[in-house]
C-alpha cells in the first residue's frame, strides 16, 4: 500500500467547526479520521481559544475564529450537528466562510442539525442534502432538494443525517476532498 493510500488527504488542511453543545461523536470521529486520512486538522467556532462543551459534556477548545480564516485557508470543513449550529449560523464570520468555501469549490461537510449553517449562508438553494428529519422542512424552504440518505454528495456538499452515518459520512467526504483541488501550499 503506498503513502498516498494511508494518508490519501497528506498536506491538506481541514476544520471542523464545533458550537456550543455541539454533538459531541459528530465532531470528534471527523476530527481524527480526518487525522488519520493525513490531513492537518482544526477546530473552529465563532471565537477562537473558546472551550466549547458538548452535549454529552466533553469540552474542546477550539483553535481560531471562523471570522479570522479566509478560504484559501481551508481545504475541507466539517460542520458538527447537535444544537452547536443554531449559535454558530447567526455568526457573520461563519456565514462568510462558509460562503468563501462553497464560491470556491472547496469540500463543505455537514451533519444533523448542522445544515442550519449552509441553509443561513445562503449555499443550499437548488442543491441536494439530507439531514436530521426535524430541519428537512428548513432546508426544502431554503430551496434545497431533500432526501432521507444516510450521505448525499452534491458536488462539494456532503451531508448526512445522524451519528450512525458518519462512516459512510466520513469516507464520502474523503473521496470529495481527494477529487478537488491540489492541496494549498505554503507561500
Amino acid at each position: 500500500m503506498t503513502h498516498h493510500d494511508d494518508e490519501p488527504l497528506a498536506g491538506r488542511r481541514a476544520a471542523v467547526m464545533i458550537g456550543p453543545l455541539f454533538e459531541d461523536v459528530e465532531a470528534i470521529y471527523p476530527y481524527y479520521r480526518l487525522q488519520e486520512a493525513g490531513a492537518t486538522v482544526g477546530l473552529i467556532g465563532i471565537d477562537g481559544g473558546e472551550t466549547v462543551k458538548g452535549k454529552k459534556g466533553i469540552e474542546l477548545i477550539t483553535d481560531q475564529a471562523a471570522a479570522d480564516l479566509v478560504p484559501d485557508d481551508l481545504d475541507v470543513l466539517v460542520i458538527a450537528g447537535g444544537y452547536g449550529p443554531d449559535k454558530l449560523r447567526t455568526d457573520e464570520g461563519v456565514k462568510a466562510l462558509v460562503r468563501g468555501l462553497n464560491a470556491s469549490g472547496k469540500p463543505i461537510a455537514f451533519i444533523c442539525h448542522a445544515g442550519w449553517v449552509p441553509i443561513s449562508a445562503g449555499i443550499v438553494e437548488g442543491r441536494r442534502v439530507t439531514s436530521v428529519p426535524a430541519i428537512a422542512d428548513d432546508l426544502r424552504n431554503a430551496g434545497a432538494e431533500w432526501e432521507d440518505s444516510e450521505v448525499v454528495v452534491d458536488g462539494n456538499l456532503v451531508s448526512s443525517r445522524r451519528p450512525a452515518d458518519l462512516p459512510a459520512f466520513i469516507r464520502a467526504l474523503i473521496d470529495v476532498a481527494v477529487e478537488a483541488a491540489e492541496p494549498v501550499t505554503a507561500n
